[in-house]
């Protein structure tokens, strides 16, 4: 991969400033104190909140507290995106901190999967990886690693590691020389209109004459929507990790230096801002 290491460590140790306050009618003991935490953008809620969990349960009557959930201005928070899409979507244009109310009774079974543990965190994660891997390098780069390189995956990632998880995801960012890019670009393109789960089809990086193919490109063949028309004024905003990539920039670059660490390029396309 071209490494720029520098844009790789900026992605990895981005933040979200959060205030995360308990919900009105959770019963407590004693009042709640809101509880501030430096949110890792490229993890999972589930993951980074054990903190959050041991400062409202002392609060807790404990036959009140059942399964821990997460909610922003009435929409539940999928676990299983990353912190950083989730911002993106929902509350980008939001001033900070981030305010999240913390739940730990019903549970909402038709919005959010259950995470009873990490390793439910770690196996979500593995099979994301997997699939990125299946578009890539038709499976060989992770089929090829001992198990121990999954688990050092795993386990950069869940201790905000930086050097121990890219010493193994490097080689997941390699492609023959001979090649110009990977077979597909791994990515899933969300849209904060829309009901539907996220955008995701096969997509090279390169076209039919060998020209690099651009976010702009992506955009024009899978969501047009989020396009602006010459004579038209921008309607949306498209953001990968807090930023709007520029429309010229190669998809196969930002494969490279902007996925998040399930090696999908998570892309949000929200309304901007009318103000």
């Amino acid at each position: 991969m071209t490494d720029d290491k520098d844009v790789l460590r900026d992605v990895w140790f981005g933040r979200i400033p959060t205030c995360f306050t308990l919900y009105q009618d959770e019963i407590t003991e004693r009042e709640a104190e809101p509880y501030y935490l430096l949110l890792p953008r490229i993890s999972y809620l589930t993951l980074v909140t054990d903190k959050v969990k041991k400062h409202f349960q002392k609060v807790m009557r404990q036959e009140e507290a059942s399964e821990i959930w997460f909610e922003y201005e009435g929409t539940p928070l999928k676990w299983h995106y990353p912190i950083g899409l989730l911002f993106d979507l929902h509350a980008s244009n939001t001033a900070l901190p981030w305010s999240i109310t913390v739940h730990f009774k019903n549970f909402p079974e038709k919005d959010l999967l259950h995470c009873h543990s990490k390793d439910v965190i770690e196996a979500h994660f593995m099979a994301c990886i997997k699939e990125a891997d299946a578009l890539k390098h038709k499976s060989q780069v992770i089929n090829e690693m001992q198990k121990k390189d999954h688990k050092q995956l795993w386990m950069g990632l869940q201790n905000d590691k930086f050097e121990q998880f890219w010493a193994i995801n490097r080689k997941l960012m390699e492609y023959p020389p001979e090649e110009s890019g990977f077979r597909y670009i791994p990515f899933r393109i969300y849209q904060a209109t829309t009901e539907r789960p996220f955008i995701q089809k096969l997509f090279r990086p390169i076209d039919s004459g060998g020209q690099l193919h651009t976010l702009g490109d992506l955009l024009k063949d899978v969501c047009p929507s989020a396009i602006t028309p010459e004579d038209g004024e921008k309607k949306t905003q498209v953001m990968i990790h807090g930023i709007e990539p520029m429309l010229e920039t190669p998809l196969q670059w930002l494969s490279e230096h902007m996925s998040y660490p399930d090696n999908f390029l998570h892309i949000s396309i929200i309304p901007r801002p009318t103000d």
